[in-house]
């Protein structure tokens, strides 16, 4: 797996505070739009309401994200959506009274009913994203950011050995972004293999399947998973990659 983080900035944003709300309350919110000029991470975007776009989540099933996009479709063919990016907020364009939905830190159920339940008359939305995981946006959110310690280009890398064991260690490496997580390992002196796959594994070329990682946090600033990879975890936890 790759790594890459966009760089962060501090401000001020806020969360939906009913995520879960009815179609009703979500349009209470009225015509607050994001500004999105508070961080540079934020965009907004003008594009058709069936923008090709997979949408996802973590196990909180909140905080929706761009999985996956078709590949001719309206959000990847913009050159502005990327996989990762966190949706914040929905508006329908044209449409007289229509009213701003906040969608950060919604339920996923929520951003599909914000979706579903625009009219029928309803071609073009407006859309506001976050390029940068959850816990960034989070961050920002809260008036802060977790990755103002690490310069722009950079990415941190906590890696925890041996977790819940007398000999559990936390090390932090800083590499630059697109760095491949198992050469980092082992060039840092991480071991990524058990037993004998140490001297008899595939080198990296997803052959073997025994370079696994468990990516607790920070998934989403990952590259997709291969066929290949998506294959040999097929019965693991979407949290663990070839590293």
């Amino acid at each position: 797996a790759s790594l890459s983080v966009p760089p962060a900035t501090s401000s001020a944003l806020f969360m939906s505070e009913a995520p879960d709300s009815s179609e009703s309350s979500s349009a209470d919110a009225g015509d607050d739009k994001i500004d999105i000029t508070l961080d540079d991470r934020l965009y907004r975007i003008r594009i058709t309401r069936a923008p090709g776009i997979e949408w996802g989540t973590d196990l909180s099933f909140s905080f929706v994200y761009v999985r996956a996009m078709e590949p001719a479709g309206p959000a990847s063919l913009s050159n502005q959506i990327e996989v990762g990016d966190q949706i914040c907020e929905l508006k329908a364009v044209g449409e007289k009274g229509s009213t701003v939905v906040p969608l950060i830190g919604a339920s996923f159920d929520a951003v599909m009913r914000a979706f579903a339940t625009l009219a029928k008359t309803t071609k073009i939305v407006d859309l506001v994203f976050f390029k940068g995981s959850k816990d960034e946006l989070k961050a920002l959110c809260e008036g802060g950011s977790k990755k103002s310690d690490v310069e722009s280009g950079k990415i941190k890398i906590t890696v925890i050995q041996n977790k819940g064991s007398r000999d559990e260690q936390v090390k932090i490496i800083i590499v630059d972004e697109g760095a491949n997580v198992r050469q980092t390992l082992v060039d840092n002196g991480i071991n990524v293999y058990q037993s004998l796959t140490r001297w008899t594994n595939c080198k990296g070329k997803q052959l073997c399947g025994t370079c696994i990682v468990n990516i607790v946090d920070g998934a989403n600033g990952t590259n997709r998973k291969s066929m290949d990879e998506e294959s040999t975890l097929r019965e693991n936890p979407d949290s663990y990659r070839l590293s």
